[in-house]
């Protein structure tokens, strides 16, 4: 959701919780004029002003909080993606400039039409778990590679 519509949704909820602060406030008052016999020297009278003041108060802060997030909190940019596909020239000369492990994994992908699940490239290359990742995420690096979660494991497709 947009800042713009999280202040003015903050803004809408405190004008109902305003509401409610008067209404509260002008039913304290009439309790305490009607029960407090000494006057103006009870001291519930002190205790309806101090109530007063951080009831208007905290709605005042609400206000300034709604306000800002409304006009001044800057929307964040959706981060792109940095990654550049790569043409298949491009590709290839990648690939002559793997290591043996990575051009392994790269082979067992492309005879796989592509893509094939992380579990078995485990199965297939017999590596273990840590060095298929790091394998992967050189690979993804590069731009050869992209993991997709499926379930309870990765799908590795060629981009």
């Amino acid at each position: 959701m947009e800042n713009k519509y999280v202040g003015l949704l903050i803004l809408g909820v405190v004008s109902i919780f305003f509401a409610l602060v008067i209404s509260f406030n002008m039913a304290l008052e009439n309790i305490v004029t009607s029960t407090c016999v000494h006057g103006p020297e009870c001291p519930m009278y002190a205790n309806l002003a101090t109530q007063k003041i951080i009831s208007y108060s905290l709605i005042g802060l609400l206000i300034l909080v709604g306000a800002f997030v409304t006009f001044f909190m800057k929307e964040k940019a959706p981060s792109s993606e940095t990654r550049k596909v790569l043409s298949e020239e491009e590709k290839k000369k990648v690939l002559e400039n793997l290591d043996e492990e990575e051009k392994r994994v790269m082979e067992l992908v492309l005879a796989n039409q592509g893509s094939i699940y992380q579990s078995d490239l485990l199965k297939e290359t017999a590596y273990t778990k840590v060095k298929v990742t790091r394998l992967l995420d050189k690979l993804e690096g590069r731009g050869l590679v992209e993991r997709k979660r499926r379930g309870m494991t990765n799908i590795i497709v060629l981009r």
